[in-house]
């Protein structure tokens, strides 16, 4: 069984109001509503486009603000996915609830069905600037056409998080993502094609790109992609499809389910299965091989 994952490079610009944002947003998935695709991914925080629309407040302030808008997203969103016919994981949205504020992953499947995934690590922006609330569990989420499970951005840079999931029956991650340099995307990126090696699942990523007159969301550097296990039947350098980077654009790949089966069991080597996990149990042993009198690098 293959699956058709679009994910998009979401270009950040400054918009007047809400209209403008629904606007372009009709665009994208209408776009890629064409190509017919079974999931659709949209990018870590890509409301933020809307604080260009508001008033400048306070960092901490303005990024709460933004749960205004949170059920003109859901509806947008929920629209699409139905009307397309297709799974949206749609990107990330700051969310109040109980007077706490989440960075809340959204999947939007066509029966109208709404689940979320709270981000569970925050960066040190989130967690000094914005003040966020990190979520404490993860999903999978079982469709006709594999099961799937979300981390947002950061997330994917803690194998832990993938290996419960994927020990759960994952067969595709999606990373939606947002980094504002080259050094952040490619840490998303990196890890992102090492989950892929180390459980043999398919990883789509999607990015934000462009610029915004807003405190710390001011530069965007991305490039979309969806990534591979690294074996023979798969694509040469685990690249199903890739974007060119800091450009709006659409990336499409058809992923095959059966494959991926086949090669956790006959692949050239088998990660997935060949953990072991009694010795993960156990502690890793300190030997010291320091000269008696000397300190080691990095002590007082």
């Amino acid at each position: 069984m293959k699956a058709r994952i679009a994910t998009i490079q979401y270009m950040l610009r400054p918009i007047a109001d809400w209209r403008e944002f629904e606007r372009q947003v009709r665009f994208v998935l209408g776009a890629a509503g064409d190509y017919h695709p079974q999931f659709v991914l949209l990018p870590e925080i890509f409301t933020t486009q809307l604080l260009s629309a508001l008033p400048r407040q306070e960092v901490r302030t303005a990024i709460r603000a933004l749960d205004q808008f949170t059920a003109r997203y859901q509806d947008l969103m929920r629209e699409h996915a139905e009307r397309g016919g297709y799974y949206l994981i749609g990107g990330s949205h700051p969310t109040l609830r109980d007077g706490k504020l989440y960075n809340t992953s959204y999947l939007f499947t066509p029966r109208g069905e709404m689940h979320m995934q709270d981000k569970t690590h925050r960066t040190r922006w989130e967690r000094e600037q914005w003040k966020t609330t990190p979520g404490d569990h993860l999903q999978l989420y079982e469709t006709e056409f594999g099961d799937i499970a979300i981390l947002v951005c950061y997330d994917v840079e803690f194998p832990e998080l993938a290996r419960m999931v994927c020990g759960a029956g994952a067969d595709i991650l999606f990373v939606p993502s947002s980094t504002d340099d080259r050094q952040g995307f490619w840490r998303v990126r990196y890890c992102c094609q090492a989950r892929a090696i180390e459980n043999q699942v398919y990883v789509a990523m999607a990015s934000t790109v462009g610029s915004l007159p807003v405190e710390g969301l001011g530069l965007h550097y991305g490039q979309a992609s969806i990534l591979t296990p690294s074996d023979y039947p798969f694509s040469r350098d685990g690249i199903a499809a890739e974007g060119v980077a800091n450009t709006e654009q659409i990336v499409i790949a058809d992923v095959d389910l059966e494959l991926l089966f086949a090669n956790r069991v006959d692949g050239t080597t088998i990660p997935l299965y060949d953990k072991r996990a009694d010795l993960y149990a156990s502690k890793v042993k300190i030997v010291r091989t320091v000269p008696a009198g000397k300190q080691k690098v990095g002590t007082v």
